[in-house]
């Protein structure tokens, strides 16, 4: 079974930084495509960022150039760099594993396979 555990939310300040990170225990986890989403309140889910089983990576229009996905399969652990942090960024994260034989799409989002999550961790950019 699937259990990603997320970690590394808190309180900044617009323009500050902060490093999400992901454990995932159960599974071979090299072959997965792995991601993060996230949810305001009242808002539709909107992936983040993806990073598929070779390395590649893809991010939602809303953060590139400010985020940055990376993972460790020696620790099976996934992480979020994110940087220029703005109010609209305020939001549940969270991290999310896809089965094979899921893809990255282009948006920042994995297609396919069967997906597990997190309970999520809280992130709050304040102005």
């Amino acid at each position: 079974q699937v259990r990603p555990v997320e970690s590394g939310g808190g309180s900044v300040q617009a323009g500050g930084s902060l490093r999400l990170s992901c454990t995932v225990s159960g599974y071979i986890y090299r072959r997965y495509c792995m991601g993060w989403f996230r949810q305001a309140p009242g808002k539709e889910r909107e992936g983040v960022a993806a990073i598929a089983s070779d390395g590649s990576t893809s991010y939602a229009d809303s953060v590139k150039g400010r985020f940055t996905i990376s993972k460790d399969n020696a620790k099976n652990n996934l992480y979020l760099q994110m940087a220029s942090l703005k109010p609209e960024d305020t939001a549940m994260y969270y991290c999310a594993a896809n089965s094979p034989p899921a893809v990255a799409g282009s948006d920042g989002n994995c297609y396919g396979g069967i997906n597990s999550w997190g309970q999520g961790t809280q992130v709050t950019v304040s102005s």
